[in-house]
This record gives C-alpha cells, structure tokens and sequence, in this order.
C-alpha cells in the first residue's frame, strides 16, 4: 500500500465532502494550495504533524486521513 497515495486520496476526498476548496484548506492551515495540490496527487510525504494539522483544518480526525478505504470508522 502506498501510503502517499491514500492520504492523498483520503484528503482530496474528505475535502471535497466538506465542500471545502484547496484554497480555503491554504487559509486555514497555512500549507500552499501547490502543496496540498501534491498532496492530493500522492507526491508528498507528510509528517505525523502535518497529517495533524490538516485533520485540524478538514475537521476531522488524524485517523481518518491514513485509514484505508475498505474501513470506516462508523
């Protein structure tokens, strides 16, 4: 598993059914709309504290960001 790739799609997801753009995640976190682009892509590595503060500014839990798809955390 590739773990860039499911936070990425995990993120991506997450922000779009929060209706939420790239660019309201940047105000919010403080992270560039073209890292968060990256991220979304796969390309990025983020830290345990970068995954964090994302979470922080999608309003969601850390876990759910690294959380394969198959499970939920109903």
């Amino acid at each position: 598993m590739d773990m860039r790739k499911l936070v990425g799609r995990n993120f991506a997801r997450l922000r779009r059914s929060k209706g939420l753009t790239q660019e309201e995640i940047e105000a919010r976190s403080g992270f560039s709309q073209q890292y968060l682009s990256s991220l979304e892509r796969g390309r990025r590595n983020p830290t345990i504290i970068t995954l964090f503060e994302l979470a922080q500014a999608l309003g969601v839990s850390h876990v759910e960001l690294v959380q394969p798809e198959n499970e939920s955390s109903d």
